[in-house]
């Protein structure tokens, strides 16, 4: 960690059997890793905050959702048409209660903190055997030579879950100052000038979304539809600290979370050490205001969601990756949305989170995808997040 594209960074979303075996496999290392850089700081067990949950509890969560929807699941067959729950009764667990404590659509954010959950070695237990519950499956169908997209959707689904929260360890890492891996000794001279370059994006008619073709898909990126985005130019890469910390100099704005200066620089807490920030590096930690300050600051705006992934696809230039970017769009449904079984994934969160788009340093490979739609509330700053601006 942190995490780049690679060899390991199989397609997960039309992934084989085979190819999702070994990337349950690898998303678990991070997992258990992860799990104890938490137990070696003493920190599996939190002070409640909104913003968190006990580690402890994360890790049986992870395990609790694979057995739910595959083994537990009398309807995984069927894909994204598998009834609600209601209507679809859940097989025992092999363990009781584990409904009552990990179900993150049932159970309050603040219980979580008082629930008699899984101890470590119990937990680690639940996970081992539920992975190797999925993988003799996998096992299975792989030697059928199914390639079904309905058969496998539930498998992909448990993988690009974990992903997920693995990567939301890692910032809640961050925010405690638990070192989940030592950070890289580079640094840049303080300057206020730099400067990114610019893509040009012509007029034309773009497919914003994804289509159920292309394999495993999020409901909220799917219906995709045809949108006429006009010409517009856009930052190469996204702002960087030197061109954020001008802004900040120049308004005396205070300084974005995790940065505070120095005699003549500035440095980051990066896990709980303090290191000379890159001013050439993506500034990070940024709310959804900082970025939309800076622009009017700048004189520059916001790309919309359309606008960032039309760039995305068109221009070569055009790099993501370091840092998940805010984008001018609210998060809501594409015309025609229809919520998959899990039902809270998306729909709950219609209206009250703005899109972020792109990938970050915390992002699994796996998890990469330019369809990808992130979201997240307009003042969450302890998430990798930056931005790029357009061109008013």
């Amino acid at each position: 960690m942190p995490f780049s594209d690679s060899a390991q960074s199989i397609a997960a979303r039309s992934a084989s059997p085979a190819q999702l075996a070994q990337l349950l496999q690898e998303v678990r290392t991070v997992t258990l890793a992860l799990f104890d850089a938490y137990a070696a700081a003493d920190k599996l067990i939190l002070p409640y905050a909104e913003a968190l949950n006990p580690p402890l509890w994360e890790l049986g969560h992870v395990g609790w959702f694979q057995e739910y929807w595959l083994h537990r699941n009398q309807q995984r067959q069927r894909g994204i048409a598998c009834e609600p729950a209601v209507y679809n009764p859940r097989l025992a667990s092999i363990v009781p209660q584990v409904d009552a404590w990990y179900d993150s659509s049932l159970v309050e954010h603040a219980s979580r903190w008082r629930l008699p959950f899984l101890q470590a070695i119990d937990c680690k237990a639940y996970l081992a055997k539920t992975l190797r519950q999925t993988l003799d499956d996998l096992q299975a169908l792989e030697t059928t030579n199914c390639r079904d997209d309905a058969l496998l959707y539930f498998y992909r689904l448990a993988l690009l879950h974990e992903a997920m929260h693995a990567e939301a360890a890692i910032y809640m890492a961050q925010a405690l100052g638990v070192a989940v891996f030592t950070p890289p000794k580079t640094a840049a001279p303080f300057a206020l000038t730099a400067s990114s370059g610019q893509c040009t994006i012509a007029a034309q008619q773009i497919t914003l979304g994804s289509d159920a073709a292309d394999g495993f898909c999020f409901d909220n990126e799917l219906q995709a539809a045809p949108i006429h985005i006009k010409a517009f130019s856009i930052d190469a890469q996204a702002v960087n600290w030197a061109q954020y910390l001008e802004f900040v100099e120049f308004t005396n704005r205070a300084l974005p979370r995790y940065v505070r200066r120095t005699r003549d620089s500035y440095e980051a807490a990066i896990f709980g050490h303090l290191q000379p920030l890159d001013l050439n590096a993506s500034a990070v930690h940024l709310t959804w205001q900082d970025a939309a300050d800076w622009c009017t600051w700048a004189g520059r705006r916001l790309p919309t969601e359309a606008e960032w992934e039309c760039a995305a696809l068109d221009n070569a230039a055009f790099t993501w990756g370091e840092v998940w970017e805010w984008t001018a769009t609210k998060f809501a449904p594409y015309a025609g949305f229809t919520a998959h079984p899990y039902l809270d994934y998306s729909a709950p969160w219609f209206g009250s989170r703005m899109v972020l788009r792109g990938a970050c340093a915390a992002t699994l490979p796996m998890m990469r995808h330019v369809k990808y739609r992130n979201f997240f509330t307009a003042d969450r700053n302890d998430i990798y997040s930056g931005f790029r601006s357009c061109a008013i």
